[in-house]
């Protein structure tokens, strides 16, 4: 029997719809709004409507009180972001969640107690409401009649700081009370000023950490914080005088968020679909990360013991307690400055500077509004001004008063200019020209002293000979390659690579058994291998007849040692034993790009989103080795083979042998040595030895158009013409005929326009002049779309010649520049 209503009988499915629309709540079904008519009830949820975000009742661990919370609703570890009822619990699983006649919404007992609510009074009545769990994770309540927003979650943060949140002066995160009690701890997190802001870390009232002031990029406090596109944090000042500050995250496959825990650490945690949330950063990490550690004008540097150090001019304000390493009373000047000198003739000299390189400056820091030239007569002139600093993007900033919470980097930081009486500056000079004098006196110690071996060694008969035989006698010994080791390590200047013993290599490689070989290029051939502890690893070892040697194997040490990006292959160290080189980094499972792009029975594998991805990792990267990184690195040798795919195909840069650093004022450079393969070299490269940012660009645009058409740019299309593939994709272009380039395997009328914008980009990158190929910086924002109207793209290089064939491809040029070709692994 059916259902009749109005006499009409309602068909079997129809009743299925309506009962379950009922009773979706109660499963648990992906519903995102609580309403007047719809509460939920513990132990029932809603989710936000791309699953990301999930509302609903839970406890703590080590306790059975029931809180509602908003947590990550795909990830199985459950991480609460953000609790309602945090000071106020449950004591049962009664509880429920509504929205009241005047518009607030409630936390109810089982008694029907308030335990909370949204406590908003408005001056107009809501007769009708609704709270929506975002995509964000922010819980708003909307006013139903005109769609205004009347209270969102994120005014009110817990612990946890996400994207798109604002925090402020006003808007602070506030940590738990314990790991098992999320009711309002002692400390505290947002900004503090409006003019140059920074970010805090209170401990009650009392600031207990601080990262230094914004200049438009990053915390200039924050040691080797970087500021990557679309990457990081935003600043935004409001009418009332106050400064929020946002993040966003451009890769969306990231999860990331901060966290204050109940113990003052503010915490960067990111999830990659692994079992548990990895930490990248966090502050404090040393003692000398805490606020005011060695008091007014005392500076702290985490390496040395003690750790406190008055700055140049001051003394320890109480000896004694400073002995016990109690700094917190600071120092205080030894002369006092020509204005605090009472009675003071103007015969007295003039007060001077002492520069501090690489410093944390101190807090409560004023911008001046004058150039860089008049900063330090800004401060001159003034008789409370105790110090200053300029840095770019901030301009002129200047203390008065006491200098506090001052800290030592071993890089980064600013130039900090303290201000200290005449004669201290006097006793600075006569401290150089001491130090001249000895410095002087040890290095004529050290001529003496190496004659005297030399002649002692000839003595003995220890020949030039005799003296290699016993070093190729010892060569295979740990002592002998722990010394070449050091001695590599002092050439680089590096801060930690990690050394690996050749014999554990052997061992992981089975003796670089042929099966576990991943590839071969101009360096050598790459194994892989299995450590004891079972980390899969990728071993590069350099062959004796390879073109390359020392210095390319120190170059590449030298630069992706101090890189850290999430699309650049990570060094996990190196080898260095007798004539064996090697390089060990992170194994990717996937191999190459190449392996997948032109083999028939992989590209299937490759859909667009897939490609796309990979087109938005590679150009990341290449921004982070331009613009982004301690460095400024040109790779010179972008290809597909140099592109390694981790578990879910994302792309990582790796082959940095051939790689340049390029100094802050250098734009380009020359080169009578060219490097880097045929097809992917930019003209003004491979003719003129000259690269820079844009010969990478050329690269990467050829590239780009290989991932779109899954066709080698070294190969000829058009049997008649012989034409490589920017030749091929321009005359197609030119012809209205763009879509014939694309990957039949990835064809699709969805992505359509954002395929041919692609080749339209891959275009405006092989452009023959350098001037006219786009930044990196540029390139992304016209792959996401920021660019809506690209610029008519002009005549690509090497469009004139037909391409060479695979026989001359792999020969290096014979002029008196030389090419090197590296096939990537």
């Amino acid at each position: 029997m059916g259902l009749i209503i109005y006499n009409r009988a309602i068909p079997f499915l129809e009743v299925l719809i309506l009962f379950f629309s009922c009773f979706l709540p109660m499963f648990g079904i992906a519903v995102d709004t609580i309403t007047s008519t719809q509460p939920i009830t513990d132990p029932e949820s809603i989710i936000s409507s791309n699953n990301v975000f999930q509302l609903g009742f839970f406890s703590p661990i080590n306790t059975t009180n029931r809180y509602v919370g908003i947590w990550y609703s795909d990830i199985p570890l459950r991480t609460v972001v953000w609790v309602a009822n945090r000071d106020r619990p449950l004591t049962d699983s009664s509880g429920t969640v509504i929205i009241s006649d005047d518009g607030n919404l409630l936390i109810l007992s089982g008694q029907k107690q308030i335990i909370w609510s949204s406590n908003v009074s408005n001056p107009v009545p809501v007769v009708n409401s609704s709270a929506q769990l975002l995509d964000s994770g922010n819980l708003v309540i909307r006013d139903d009649s005109d769609g205004r927003t009347i209270w969102e979650s994120f005014q009110y943060p817990s612990d946890s700081f996400l994207q798109r949140m604002k925090l402020g002066s006003d808007v602070k995160m506030k940590s738990w009370k314990s790991s098992s009690d999320p009711s309002v701890g002692t400390f505290s997190a947002g900004v503090n000023s409006v003019t140059i802001p920074e970010l805090y870390v209170w401990n009650g009232s009392h600031p207990y950490w601080r990262s230094g002031p914004w200049n438009g990029q990053v915390f200039i406090g924050v040691q080797s914080m970087y500021s990557v596109y679309k990457n990081g944090f935003t600043f935004i000042p409001d009418d009332e005088g106050t400064a929020y500050v946002t993040f966003n995250i451009g890769d969306e496959s990231l999860v990331l968020y901060y966290l204050l825990n109940h113990d003052g650490t503010l915490t960067e945690k990111y999830y990659e679909g692994k079992r548990e949330w990895e930490v990248s950063w966090f502050a404090p990490k040393t003692d000398c990360d805490v606020y005011a550690k060695c008091g007014p004008f005392g500076s702290c540097n985490s390496k040395d013991s003690p750790i406190c150090s008055c700055l140049r001019g001051f003394e320890p304000t109480n000896v004694e307690e400073w002995n016990r390493e109690n700094f917190t009373g600071g120092c205080v000047r030894r002369t006092p400055l020509q204005c605090e000198r009472n009675g003071s003739s103007n015969l007295d000299k003039q007060d001077g500077f002492l520069k501090l390189t690489t410093m944390k400056v101190p807090e409560l820091v004023d911008w001046v509004p004058v150039p860089e030239n008049e900063c330090e007569n800004q401060c001159l002139m003034n008789c409370l001004c105790t110090a200053y600093a300029y840095y770019q993007g901030i301009g002129c900033m200047s203390w008065s008063g006491n200098l506090v919470d001052i800290q030592k980097f071993s890089s980064d930081g600013a130039d900090l200019y303290i201000r200290v009486a005449y004669s201290e500056m006097d006793k600075k000079r006569n401290m150089k020209f001491v130090t001249a004098l000895v410095i002087s006196g040890l290095f004529i110690l050290a001529i003496c002293t190496y004659f005297a071996w030399m002649w002692m060694a000839k003595q003995k008969g220890m020949t030039k000979k005799r003296w290699f035989q016993l070093e190729k006698r010892s060569s295979s010994t740990e002592c002998s390659t722990e010394l070449l080791f050091e001695d590599i390590m002092n050439q680089a200047k590096l801060e930690e690579v990690p050394l690996f013993k050749f014999e554990n290599l052997v061992i992981a490689t089975e003796n670089f058994d042929k099966n576990n070989k991943l590839g071969h290029g101009g360096f050598g051939l790459v194994y892989k291998g299995k450590l004891h502890d079972g980390q899969e690893i990728a071993v590069k070892r350099l062959s004796r007849s390879s073109g390359q040697g020392l210095e390319e194997f120190m170059n590449e040490v030298v630069v992706i040692s101090k890189l850290q990006h999430r699309n650049l292959i990570r060094l996990l160290g190196c080898c260095v034993e007798g004539d064996e080189k090697m390089l060990i980094y992170e194994y990717m499972p996937n191999k190459s790009l190449d392996a997948f792009l032109f083999d028939p029975h992989k590209q299937e594998l490759l859909d667009w989103g897939k490609r796309l991805n990979i087109i938005k990792g590679i150009s990341r990267g290449l921004l982070y080795l331009h613009r982004d990184s301690r460095l400024r690195i040109i790779h010179r040798d972008l290809k597909a083979s140099n592109i390694l795919l981790d578990e879910q195909l994302n792309p990582k840069i790796s082959d940095f042998g051939m790689a340049r650093i390029f100094g802050d004022n250098e734009d380009q450079a020359n080169t009578r040595r060219v490097v880097g393969t045929y097809g992917y070299m930019a003209p003004e490269y491979a003719i003129q030895g000259r690269f820079s940012e844009k010969s990478d660009v050329f690269s990467f645009g050829v590239l780009l158009l290989e991932i779109v058409t899954g066709r080698r740019n070294t190969s000829s299309y058009d049997d008649e013409q012989s034409l490589s593939l920017l030749a091929y994709a321009w005359r197609l272009w030119n012809e209205g005929n763009g879509e014939l380039l694309i990957d039949l395997r990835i064809t699709c009328q969805d992505f359509r326009m954002e395929i041919l914008r692609c080749i339209h980009i891959g275009l405006l990158c092989v452009q023959e002049f350098a001037i006219e190929r786009p930044t990196m910086s540029t390139v992304l924002s016209m792959l996401s779309s920021e660019i809506a109207n690209l610029p008519k793209p002009k005549q690509p290089a090497f469009t004139q010649r037909p391409v060479l064939s695979e026989r001359h491809s792999s020969q290096p040029c014979t002029n008196d520049l030389t090419v090197t070709i590296v096939e990537g692994r």
